[in-house]
C-alpha cells in the first residue's frame, strides 16, 4: 500500500514491520502527517488501532485520520469505526478505494 500511495502522489513516511504504538505516534509527531495508515494481518488489530487511536488522542493528534486494513473481521471493522478509527479496508479492496478515501478526508478536513 505504501507503494501505491506514494505512486499516488501522497507524501509516505513507511516506518517499517513491528513498530509499537509509541514509536507509531513518535513518528506521526515527528513527521507532522495528516493521515496514520496501518496494515495489519497479525490478528492483533483490536490490540494494535485502539492502542494507537487512544495515544494519538492523548499526544494532541485528535485531527489526524487513523485508518488502515489487513485481514479484519467486518464485525470488528465496525467495532473499530464506532470508537473513531477512520474507514478500514481489507484483503482484495482495489488500491484506488483507500486512496480516494484518503483524499476525500484530507481534502474535506485541511484548509492549508
Amino acid at each position: 500500500m505504501a507503494a501505491a500511495f506514494r505512486d499516488a502522489g501522497m507524501e509516505v513516511i513507511y516506518t517499517g514491520l513491528r513498530q509499537t504504538p509509541e514509536m507509531i505516534v513518535e513518528a506521526a509527531i515527528q513527521e507532522d502527517v495528516d493521515v496514520v495508515a496501518l496494515s495489519i494481518l497479525s490478528g492483533a488489530h483490536m490490540t494494535i488501532f485502539p492502542a494507537v487511536y487512544n495515544m494519538m488522542k492523548d499526544k494532541g493528534l485528535g485531527d489526524v485520520l487513523l485508518t488502515g486494513g489487513g485481514i479484519i473481521p467486518k464485525e470488528e471493522m465496525e467495532e473499530l469505526e464506532a470508537m473513531g478509527v477512520g474507514k478500514l479496508f481489507g484483503p482484495g479492496t482495489p488500491t484506488s478505494v483507500p486512496i480516494d478515501y484518503i483524499r476525500e478526508w484530507v481534502s474535506s478536513h485541511r484548509t492549508e
